[in-house]
C-alpha cells in the first residue's frame, strides 16, 4: 500500500476540492490525496514546482460512469494551490477531436447541473480545462481540428505543467 506523507495528509484536510466532492452527489467518497484519482500510468503527466501544494484529485470518469454510461466524460480534477483545473488525457490525433470536445461540454454541463460546488474552484486567471495526449500529438496546425479545438482554448500538449500554465498567463 502506498504511503501518503503528513505535508500531504494536512494539505488534503484543507481542501476546498475535498469538500466540494464531498457536497457533490455524483462523485462523493471519490476524493483522493495527491494524485491518486489518476491512473498510475498518467501521473508522470502532472508536473508541479511544489508537490506539496498538490492536494488532492478526483476521477470523474470513474466517478461518474455508472449514472452516465454512455456518454463522452471527462477524465480529472486536480486541485494545486488551492486551484481546481480539469484534465483530460486521450490521444493527441484528428479522429478524437471531436470526442474531446464532446466531453468538455460534457464536463461543462455536468459542472453546472450536478457540480456547482465543484465549478467554483475552478481557476479565475488561468484557463481550467486541459488536454494532455498520449503517445503523439497529431493534428496539423492548418487543419479544421486544431483550429476548432483553438476555439476551445483547448490545443492537446505532452503534460499538465503548472510552471507553464503560469508563464502562459501573465
Amino acid at each position: 500500500m502506498r504511503r501518503i506523507s503528513k505535508t500531504a495528509k494536512n494539505a488534503a484536510i484543507k481542501s476546498r476540492l475535498k469538500s466540494a466532492v464531498e457536497e457533490t452527489y455524483d462523485v462523493k467518497g471519490h476524493y483522493k490525496v495527491g494524485l491518486n484519482a489518476v491512473e498510475g500510468r498518467y501521473r508522470n503527466k502532472f508536473v508541479v514546482p511544489e508537490k506539496r501544494k498538490l492536494s488532492g484529485s478526483l476521477d470523474i470518469d470513474s466517478a461518474t460512469k455508472e449514472k452516465y454510461y454512455d456518454e463522452n466524460r471527462w477524465d480529472y480534477a486536480v486541485e494545486y494551490n488551492n486551484e481546481t483545473f480539469f484534465v483530460e488525457i486521450h490521444p493527441g490525433s484528428t479522429s478524437e477531436v471531436d470526442k474531446v470536445i464532446q466531453k468538455l461540454n460534457w464536463l461543462k454541463k455536468w459542472l453546472e447541473e450536478h457540480a456547482p460546488k465543484i465549478k467554483e474552484l475552478k481557476p479565475n486567471n488561468k484557463k481550467p480545462y486541459y488536454w494532455v495526449f498520449t503517445n503523439r500529438f497529431a493534428i496539423l496546425p492548418t487543419s479544421k481540428h486544431y483550429k476548432a479545438l483553438s476555439l476551445q482554448g483547448l490545443l492537446p500538449s505532452e503534460q499538465w505543467d503548472y510552471s507553464k500554465i503560469c508563464k502562459k498567463e501573465k
